[in-house]
């Protein structure tokens, strides 16, 4: 059965590609120059989490199916033909909506729609082996693929290699030094207040966690130099489904939450429930109201160059009172 459905899939990515083929066979005096030029362009080869992928010349249709890699493509400058949607757009998260007017939604990270990748005539597309790893081959025959390895820890390496796949690694290293120059600065302005020791939770619809070093949020404030609780300071993801007795382990010199709620309540509701516990209120850090809430997508869903240098703006008015 899985062979038949394997078939089917293939035979109608063909079909759509083929089809878009016949959308015409002649080619304007101008297309026929790009076409030329292309052909005796230069290529260049991009090494990544499958394999490597041979790239001709700069690509200009792209299609990007991870919200951090479209982030690092509108740094760059380049508007990717289809994305996938937002975790929590409409469909893109707010601080990257005006710039995404004229892209094409091709599904989320987890769904895929292959066909409108088809559709849209990629000349490359970028991914996650986190992810995607399971539609790879059907990418590949679509466009040149190149994937990341995974989505935690350091986004920076992700950058890196979607930098090299579009051919702007000139460009991505000056994204990277504006990003670095602004946490040397910030780190400079923070002086001692670097030794607080900053807890971070999540809070989801039936799951809560205290995020420990490996996590977006958690690489910004390491690259800032900050202190955090013993228990959070673990070189993983988080702690997940934590029960209230772990309240005491969410300690610290000044805590920061963000709750992602899809829209149903059910994670703005914990987040009141848990805030409201005796147990939470007699934290030292509740006491002496250093609990703040920070926008989940900046902090964390996001991922990307754009919400990083949104998430130090947050630094900056909290610690620097800019």
């Amino acid at each position: 059965m899985k062979s038949i459905k394997g078939f089917l899939s293939l035979l109608s990515i063909l079909t759509v590609l083929f089809l878009a083929a016949c959308g015409g066979t002649e080619k304007t005096s101008t297309e026929k120059k790009e076409t030329t030029k292309t052909a005796s362009g230069k290529s260049y080869t991009v090494e990544h989490a499958m394999g490597s992928t041979k790239i001709k010349e700069t690509p200009k249709r792209i299609v990007i199916l991870t919200n951090e890699g479209t982030e690092a493509l509108l740094s760059m400058g380049v508007t990717p033909v289809g994305a996938v949607q937002s975790w929590t757009g409409d469909p893109w998260y707010k601080h990257i909506a005006s710039q995404l007017k004229d892209t094409k939604v091709v599904g989320t990270e987890s769904e895929v729609n292959v066909e409108a990748i088809v559709a849209l005539k990629p000349d490359l597309i970028i991914g996650n082996k986190m992810r995607q790893e399971k539609i790879y081959e059907q990418l590949s025959a679509i466009a040149p693929t190149v994937f990341a390895e995974t989505l935690r820890g350091d986004w920076k390496e992700n950058f890196k290699l979607y930098a090299k796949a579009i051919n702007k690694e000139e460009k991505g290293n000056e994204v990277l030094k504006k990003y670095e120059d602004r946490i040397a600065d910030i780190k400079n302005e923070l002086g001692d207040k670097k030794n607080m020791k900053v807890s971070m939770v999540r809070f989801m619809a039936g799951d809560v966690r205290i995020y420990h070093l490996d996590t977006f949020s958690g690489i910004i404030l390491k690259d800032l130099g900050f202190a955090r609780p013993e228990s959070q300071n673990v070189n993983d993801f988080a702690e997940r489904n934590v029960t209230k007795e772990r309240i005491p382990a969410m300690d610290g010199d000044i805590l920061f939450y963000f709750t992602y709620d899809t829209g149903d309540g059910k994670a703005s509701s914990l987040e009141k429930e848990w805030l409201a516990d005796p147990l939470f209120k007699n934290l030292e850090v509740s006491k002496k109201g250093e609990v703040h809430k920070v926008d989940d997508v900046i902090w964390n869903t996001a991922g990307g160059v754009l919400a990083a240098n949104l998430m130090l703006d947050d630094i900056e008015k909290i610690f620097l009172k800019k």
